[in-house]
């Protein structure tokens, strides 16, 4: 196991105990509803957004309980956005991380329920940092920005409807859907672990973590191609079947492979620009370059 890997599980680890922890005083009536909460936010996974808000933290020599709350809080989010993708409206996956999708688990009804629930409780977590100061404010406004009509929500929201037009795909657009759909939620923890210790290197660590978002979403276009369902723990080829806009059907697969490596190289341009130890996010990068998950 390589410098980057041990390092990865230790970010991993300490965020899964402070996830299990906070779970586990998760009781609610009926029982239904937190297990249904439980079955997706407990279900593994990479945990990319938690981890990259710690290292993020030991870069900038903040205190990572500062942001733990703020990291949790984002998984949430991210947990409910899955719930609701996987849902027959929507992307109608049957499988996430290799297991059963939460409506299939729970029914439609409890599934939409578990969503709704985890993206209250983060914002419940939110509320409470806020009292801590203006800072905490901040942050929670930003991630609050990022899920929201300006951020998440609002790339889902072109994602499905460039899947129905029949038109060409433009790069425009696309890269909107990625900035939006899934970049937001890459940025997030990076600008949050930069607002929590002053803005430190804040320009050039919101150019990463949006460079990193786009990486991201490109690799897992490429993935839904050439991956595999043991490796992904998801339904494969769904993108074509659902005529999504993707890289690899604007630049074809070679195409998309080129720019997600170029994109790669930006990214790693960018930490050059960071004060403290970013020796962690340039592996990280390299990761989410050659992930096969």
């Amino acid at each position: 196991m390589n410098e980057f890997q041990i390092r990865y599980n230790e970010y991993l680890a300490e965020f899964e105990k402070y996830l299990q922890e906070y779970a586990a005083k998760m009781v609610t009536s009926p029982t239904i509803l937190g297990d249904s909460m439980r079955y997706s936010l407990l279900c593994g996974g990479k945990r990319v957004r938690p981890v990259l808000a710690l290292a993020c933290a030991d870069a900038l020599g903040l205190d990572k309980q500062e942001i733990l709350p703020f990291a949790l809080a984002l998984e949430m989010i991210h947990t409910y956005s899955l719930i609701h993708d996987d849902l027959p409206a929507m992307d109608n996956d049957d499988f996430r991380r290799g297991k059963p999708s939460n409506h299939k688990q729970f029914g439609e009804a409890n599934a939409i329920l578990a969503g709704d629930a985890l993206l209250n409780e983060a914002y419940s977590i939110c509320f409470r940092e806020c009292a801590k100061g203006e800072k905490y404010a901040v942050v929670s406004a930003f991630l609050n920005e990022c899920a929201g009509i300006y951020g998440m929500i609002a790339g889902q929201s072109a994602d499905m409807q460039f899947s129905e037009e029949n038109r060409e795909l433009t790069e425009e657009d696309l890269f909107y859907v990625y900035e939006h759909k899934t970049g937001k939620l890459l940025l997030a923890p990076v600008a949050m672990a930069s607002i929590l210790s002053g803005n430190k290197s804040y320009l050039a660590l919101e150019q990463f973590g949006k460079l990193l978002g786009k990486l991201f979403q490109m690799t897992d276009d490429i993935l839904d191609v050439t991956g595999d369902f043991k490796a992904l723990g998801k339904s494969i080829g769904k993108d074509e079947t659902e005529n999504k806009w993707t890289c690899v059907r604007l630049y074809g697969l070679e195409g998309a492979k080129i720019r997600a490596a170029e994109c790669a190289m930006d990214a790693l341009a960018i930490l050059e620009g960071v004060e403290g130890d970013v020796s962690f996010l340039r592996d990280l990068v390299d990761y989410v370059l050659k992930r096969s998950n």
